[in-house]
């Protein structure tokens, strides 16, 4: 059994500039635990993989493709690949989610400019 606090996770260099801690990481999956603080965001981007947020506190707006929708605790939402997505954290509270990859990417995020 391997068991990892999320404390015990180091923040890991991320494009976004935000608490990102790397949870798990094999070839056949990636999870990742991303907290935002009240008016911080993901830059807009494209992954090679469908993504899986689960939202474990807080509240945020996610945008996958053209759609945008405010987001509440203990709620899953799913993201196909090469669509555009990001989050953001409108609140006054810090939101945190969890990103799971199934398989981890092997190619690259794009970024989209606004």
């Amino acid at each position: 059994m391997i068991i990892k606090k999320l404390v015990d996770a180091g923040i890991m260099d991320n494009a976004h500039y935000v608490d990102a801690r790397n949870m798990y990481n094999t070839a056949e999956a990636m999870v990742t635990v991303i907290t935002l603080e009240p008016g911080q965001s993901l830059k807009r981007h494209i992954t090679p993989v469908d993504v899986v947020f689960y939202v474990l506190s807080g509240k945020g707006i996610v945008e996958i493709g053209d759609e945008k929708q405010e987001i509440l605790a203990d709620t899953l939402v799913e993201s196909p690949k090469e669509i555009v997505h990001c989050w953001y954290n409108e609140s006054s509270e810090p939101l945190r989610f969890m990103v799971i990859k199934a398989p981890r990417p092997t190619g690259k995020t794009v970024f989209v400019e606004d």
